[in-house]
C-alpha cells in the first residue's frame, strides 16, 4: 500500500471493517514502541542523576535536579510545535523523524558519561536534546487520533499513551540493569566504581561495584534503529488530515524548522531562569513557564511561511475554544502529575530516605547524614510509573463505557486525598532519624497517585474526543499534552526546592489544592445539570 492514503472515513462502519481497521492497528502498534523510546530517552535523567551521585560525579544534588528540570521543560516546549506536525508533515514522516532524532541525545549521553570531568553544561545540553522524546508524544497522539473512529478513541489513545508510557518503567528498570554489565564495553569504554551503595529491581548494589553508567545512553540504540526503520516503511500519512505536505524531505525540513524554533525559545527561557553559572537567574519558574509557552506560540506564528503558515493559522483556532483551556487544566492533573512525579521520585527517595535527619539542639538546624538502612531509589522508583502506565488503557476503556468526565471527577478526589497524605508522610520522614520506617506508606501512597493519574489520562483523552471534531481533536490533544508535560519541569523544581527548605510536605499540599480546584472545574463544565457539554 502507498505511504500516502487519500481516502479515510473510519466513522463509516463498512469502511472501518473492510479497510480502516487493519491500517489503523498497524500504525498504532508501530507508534506504541516508538513512543516508548521517546519517553525513555526524555526521562532517563531521573535515573542517571541518581547514579551520578552514587558514582561521585562532582555535582551537587541541586545541580543534578537541573538536568531533570531541563529535559522536562524542553520536552514540554517541543510538544507545542509537535502538536502541529501531523497536519503539516504527515504522521509517518513525523513519527519516523522524531524517533530517529532520539539517537543524538542517546549517543551523546553515552559518550559524556564515560568521563567524570565532563562539565555540567554538556550534560545540560544533552538533557535539553532529550526533550525531543517528550515532544514525540504530541505528534504521536495527534496522529493516532486520526486513525480511529470516535467510539474507539478512548481505547486507542489509552493504548498508545499507556503502553508508550511504559518507556518510563522500561527506562527505570533497564538502565540500572545494563549499568551492571560491560555488554558494550568493547566500543564504549570501561567501568567506574560506585562510591555509594546503589541498586536495581532486585535490591542493593554495594559500593565498590564496577558500573558502566555510559550504557544508560547507548542501550537505546538497540530499540531506536529498528523502530525508525519500522516507522519509515510501515506507517502512513493520511492526506485527508495532512494536506499539501509536499515531499518527504520537505516534510522533514518543516519538522526540523519548527523544532529549532522551540529549542530557541526553551533555551532562552532556561538561560533567564537557571541560576549562575549556567544562566542569569532573573526569572522564577512561574514567570519563566508562561513566557516560554507564549513566546513559542508567537515565534511559530511569525516565523512560519508558505503553506505551513496557513496550516498553523488554521490550527491556532483551538485557542478560541474555552474547552481547550479547561481540558488543558484537567490534563495537567493527570499526565502532568504522572510525568512530574516520575521525574522527581528517584531523587526524592534518595534525599528523603537515603539520609537520617536529626535536629541540632544548639543551632536549631536539621542535620543529614547517610542512612545505612535507606532504600535504593533504583529498586523502587519504577513501581509507581509502571502501575500508572499499565492502568492507562483501562481508564480509556472505562471512559468509553461510562463517560470521561465522571471518571476524571472520581480520580481527582482520590488525588486530593493521596497528595495530602503523601505530604504528611514526607514531613514525618524528613524529620526522623529513621525515615525508612515511613517508606512503605510513602511508596503505597505514590502508587495510588500514579494509578489515579493513569486512569485519569484515559478519561481526558475520551473527553477530548467527545468535545472536539476530528480536525481539532488532534491539535487539542497535542496542545494539552504539551502544557501537561510541564509537570516534568514543575514537580522536580517544586519538590526539590521544598526539600532544600526542609518542608517537602508543602509541595504535596500545593498539588492537592490544585487538584481540588480542577475537580470543581470539571464538575462545572461537564457534569453539573446546566453544563454546556454533559459528559455523561
Amino acid at each position: 500500500m502507498s505511504t500516502n492514503i487519500k481516502t479515510w472515513n473510519v466513522d463509516d462502519p463498512k469502511f472501518w471493517e473492510s479497510t480502516g481497521k487493519s491500517i489503523a492497528n498497524r500504525n498504532l502498534w508501530i507508534s506504541i514502541p516508538s513512543l516508548l523510546c521517546g519517553f525513555a530517552v526524555w526521562l532517563m535523567w531521573g535515573i542517571i542523576t541518581v547514579q551520578m551521585l552514587n558514582l561521585g560525579f562532582p555535582f551537587r544534588p541541586e545541580e543534578l535536579f537541573t538536568l531533570t528540570a531541563i529535559s522536562g521543560l524542553a520536552g514540554a516546549t517541543l510538544r507545542i510545535p509537535a502538536s502541529f506536525f501531523i497536519r503539516i508533515a504527515g504522521g509517518r514522516n513525523a513519527v519516523f523523524l522524531t524517533t530517529a532524532l532520539l539517537m543524538i541525545p542517546a549517543i551523546g549521553t553515552g559518550i559524556a558519561l564515560q568521563d567524570k570531568t565532563t562539565p555540567l553544561w554538556v550534560f545540560q545540553m544533552l538533557a535539553l536534546l532529550s526533550g525531543i522524546g517528550g515532544g514525540n508524544f504530541a505528534c504521536s497522539m495527534s496522529n493516532i487520533s486520526t486513525f480511529f473512529p470516535k467510539r474507539l478513541q478512548g481505547t486507542a489513545l489509552g493504548l498508545n499513551a499507556g503502553l508508550g508510557n511504559f518507556g518510563v518503567t522500561t527506562m527505570q528498570i533497564l538502565i540500572p540493569l545494563v549499568m551492571t554489565t560491560g555488554v558494550f564495553a568493547a566500543i564504549t569504554g570501561g567501568s567506574m566504581d560506585l562510591v555509594k551503595d546503589s541498586g536495581w529491581i532486585f535490591g542493593k548494589i554495594a559500593a565498590g561495584t564496577p558500573t558502566y553508567i555510559q550504557n544508560a545512553g547507548f542501550v537505546w540504540l538497540l530499540l531506536l534503529i529498528p523502530m525508525s526503520i519500522l516507522a519509515f516503511f510501515g506507517m502512513n500519512n493520511l492526506l485527508t488530515i495532512s494536506q499539501n505536505i509536499g515531499s518527504t524531505l520537505a516534510a522533514f525540513a518543516k519538522v526540523l524548522y519548527l523544532y529549532g524554533l522551540a529549542f530557541f525559545t526553551a533555551g532562552i527561557g532556561l538561560y533567564l531562569y537557571l541560576p549562575a553559572p549556567t544562566g542569569l537567574g532573573l526569572l522564577n519558574m512561574w514567570v519563566a513557564l508562561p513566557l516560554i509557552i507564549v513566546s513559542t506560540l508567537i515565534v511559530m506564528k511569525l516565523a512560519a511561511f508558505g503553506e505551513m503558515k496557513g496550516n498553523i493559522a488554521k490550527q491556532f483556532a483551538i485557542f478560541e475554544n474555552k474547552h481547550t483551556w479547561s481540558m488543558t487544566a484537567l490534563y495537567i492533573v493527570t499526565f502532568g502529575s504522572f510525568i512530574g512525579f516520575s521525574m522527581a521520585l528517584p531523587l526524592s527517595i534518595t534525599v528523603i530516605f537515603g539520609d537520617t535527619h536529626t535536629l541540632n539542639a544548639t543551632t536549631g538546624l536539621w542535620e543529614h547524614t547517610k542512612n545505612p538502612n535507606g532504600p535504593s531509589a533504583l529498586t523502587y522508583a519504577w513501581i509507581g510509573p509502571f502501575v500508572g502506565a499499565l492502568i492507562r488503557p483501562v481508564g480509556g476503556w472505562i471512559s468509553d463505557k461510562v463517560g470521561g468526565s465522571i471518571v476524571t471527577q472520581a480520580i481527582s478526589v482520590v488525588m486530593v486525598a493521596a497528595s495530602v497524605y503523601a505530604g504528611w508522610i514526607m514531613m514525618q520522614a524528613y524529620q526522623s532519624a529513621t525515615p525508612e520506617i515511613y517508606f512503605t506508606q510513602f511508596l503505597i501512597t505514590f502508587v495510588v497517585l500514579f494509578a489515579a493519574t493513569g486512569v485519569g489520562n484515559g478519561s481526558t483523552f475520551r473527553t477530548v474526543g467527545v468535545i472536539f471534531d476530528r480536525l481539532q481533536a488532534g491539535p487539542v490533544l497535542g496542545w494539552t499534552s504539551a502544557v501537561g508535560a510541564y509537570g516534568s519541569f514543575i514537580a522536580p523544581v517544586v519538590i526539590g526546592a521544598q526539600i532544600k527548605a526542609g518542608t517537602p510536605e508543602n509541595a504535596m499540599y500545593g498539588f492537592a489544592i490544585f487538584y481540588a480546584l480542577c475537580l470543581i472545574l470539571n464538575w462545572w463544565f461537564y457534569l453539573r445539570a446546566g453544563s454546556e457539554i454533559k459528559n455523561p
